[in-house]
């Protein structure tokens, strides 16, 4: 009888081990659950407090580069401006060389009608 009790506790005390097991096992299977969600929410947390920083940080260069490109624009408008009174200071240049090249066509014209009218006025004085 006393054998019987033994195996009888024994065979209670397995029972309850193996309760106490599945339980344990349960226990440390939700434990992983919540782990892995825990790990998730603080990478999710980790990547917004990231994209935050990604996201000031590109305002900050989107700013940064609006400028240059202020700053670059004036200096393109500056330079057209200088290519443009340069332009400008060409044409007049060009200008006055072809006024002094008309002065002196008009000259030779001159030249040359007052020679013909020599030429005629000498042989008219011939034929006479």
């Amino acid at each position: 009888m006393n054998l019987r009790l033994d195996a009888d506790v024994q065979k209670l005390e397995m029972e309850r081990l193996r309760k106490g097991k599945a339980r344990a096992e349960e226990d440390l299977d939700s434990l992983k659950i919540d782990y892995k969600k825990l790990r998730s929410s603080m990478r999710t947390a980790g990547l917004g407090k990231a994209s935050e920083q990604r996201l000031s940080e590109n305002q900050k260069e989107k700013g940064e580069l609006e400028n240059r490109v202020t700053k670059l624009e004036v200096s393109l408008h500056r330079h057209r401006n200088r290519n443009s009174v340069m332009e400008l200071k060409a044409s007049l240049n060009r200008i006055e060389e072809m006024k002094e090249r008309i002065e002196e066509l008009e000259a030779a014209l001159r030249s040359c009608e007052i020679r013909i009218e020599y030429l005629e006025a000498n042989e008219d004085r011939q034929t006479k």
